[in-house]
């Protein structure tokens, strides 16, 4: 009883000093049940917002994320665990036989509770340690997010230009048969040479070509975007198709702000500050290993024999224990630490060039391609009806075969580059969220 009350006395010390450290069962509670992911369903059609949730919760590299989460938050409970106290039992039972045939039997249990006062913030650096690391994995895992969001609109757009690229390079297949079908007929009345033919033909041989090389296309950018799904590549998914609008003002932001707010809000840079923390903390934990740890242990035991007289012992004690040397163990590792926060340091402000490059590129990109789009609307229909007066040329006889297939070429390379812009566009516009850390489902609205 006597060893009872007293670690009811050193439990209630430690709740009070406890008091402002990390629920590690909560934090596990609150990771583990923010949503509900359901496994992806082939037959299901699918919008933009539905494939990114899916990729979501099946991509293998959120998976892994959450699980680094999962197992940083139980780190951080390893090292909240040296706040509380220890308690171990001990027990013998021995039976022995004498030669002069008198037997004896003895009996001996023992309970231990030990406490550590004092370590000289050992214990409160090595859990700032642990919990500036969870923060650390908590932002990569955002990170990872973003990462996972961003591919499933790069795949998802990826397909429906490959589709589109499909359709294109189909339709010049079509022009292409009846430049060819118009060679023939010129030929066959007499008012082309067999040059002519050839020449058509042989576009027409290219088409075909081009056709084929995009169906391919088409297979690859399916198998991409089940596989960031988190299924197999042979999956066929039944997609919303997007509703793409060409942009219609040319927008202009301050790119300096742009850069400065994304240096705020990415989760990559907001790890590598936790990291940087973390790593402080380690420097003072280890510090603290050459300097004295002052303990409480209680002891209580029963002894019962069949030759002596049972007894009980108890004991309370206060135990110092004082570093002398270690090899310089201590001195090492202080250095270590110190040369791994420098070079986390250093990491970080690397991100951040990194960073602000990426938003600055991005930006003149999606800005560049703003005018692209535009452009390439124009430049279709400019090559259609250049595609449609020579052909009207060439069937009436007056022109030639060389200006029919230079337009019909134009025409093709023109809708190409109005389709890959228009998708192009789509997808820089998800990048540059992604390079400023705010890629999330607002980013979708009025895309579909």
């Amino acid at each position: 009883m006597r060893l009872f009350w007293i670690g009811m006395m050193v439990c209630g010390v430690v709740n009070a000093l406890f008091a402002q450290t990390m629920d590690t069962d909560s934090l596990l509670g609150k990771m583990g049940n923010s949503f509900t992911c359901k496994k992806l369903d082939a037959t299901q059609i699918l919008s933009l917002e539905e494939v990114v949730m899916v990729a979501l919760c099946n991509n293998p590299q959120t998976i892994i994320a959450w699980q680094s989460s999962l197992y940083q938050a139980a780190l951080v409970g390893v090292s909240e665990s040296s706040f509380y106290p220890s308690l171990s039992a001990n027990g013998s039972a021995l039976k022995s036989e004498r030669s002069d045939t008198s037997n004896a039997n003895e009996a001996n249990i023992d309970m231990t509770l030990s406490y550590l006062l004092y370590d000289f913030g050992k214990r409160e650096a090595s859990l700032e340690n642990a919990k500036q690391l969870l923060r650390a994995t908590s932002f990569s895992k955002d990170n990872t997010v973003q990462i996972v969001f961003l591919s499933a609109i790069q795949a998802y757009y990826g397909l429906f230009g490959a589709n589109a690229s499909l359709e294109a390079a189909r339709e010049a297949e079509i022009f292409a048969k009846e430049s060819l079908n118009a060679a023939k007929t010129r030929y066959n009345i007499g008012t082309a040479t067999p040059s002519d033919t050839l020449q058509a033909q042989t576009a027409y041989s290219q088409a075909v070509l081009n056709r084929i090389k995009a169906q391919g296309g088409v297979k690859n950018a399916q198998g991409t975007l089940a596989s960031v799904l988190g299924a197999s590549p042979d999956t066929v998914l039944v997609l919303v198709s997007p509703t793409l609008q060409i942009p219609s003002e040319v927008f202009e932001s301050n790119i300096k702000i742009l850069m400065d707010e994304a240096l705020k809000a990415r989760p990559d840079l907001m790890e590598a500050q936790a990291k940087i923390k973390a790593y402080r903390a380690n420097i003072e934990a280890e510090k603290a290993e050459d300097n004295p740890s002052i303990s409480l242990s209680a002891k209580s035991g029963h002894y019962d024999s069949s030759v002596l007289d049972d007894y009980r012992k108890s004991s309370i004690g206060l135990y110092v224990s004082v570093p002398l040397f270690n090899g310089y163990n201590t001195k090492y590792k202080v250095q270590a630490a110190k040369e791994q926060l420098r070079l986390s340091q250093a990491e970080y402000e690397k991100l951040s060039q990194d960073a602000s490059l990426e938003v600055y590129q991005t930006y003149q990109t999606l800005f560049s391609e703003t005018g692209a789009v535009r452009a390439s609307a124009d430049l279709v229909a400019s090559a259609q009806a250049s595609y449609q007066l020579s052909m009207g040329r060439y069937k009436a006889g007056v022109g030639t075969v060389l200006d029919l297939l230079n337009t019909q070429s134009a025409l093709a390379s023109a809708q190409q580059q109005h389709v890959q812009s228009l998708y192009n566009w789509y997808i820089t516009k998800a990048n540059l969220a992604k390079a400023m850390g705010e890629l999330n489902f607002s980013t979708l609205k009025g895309e579909q």
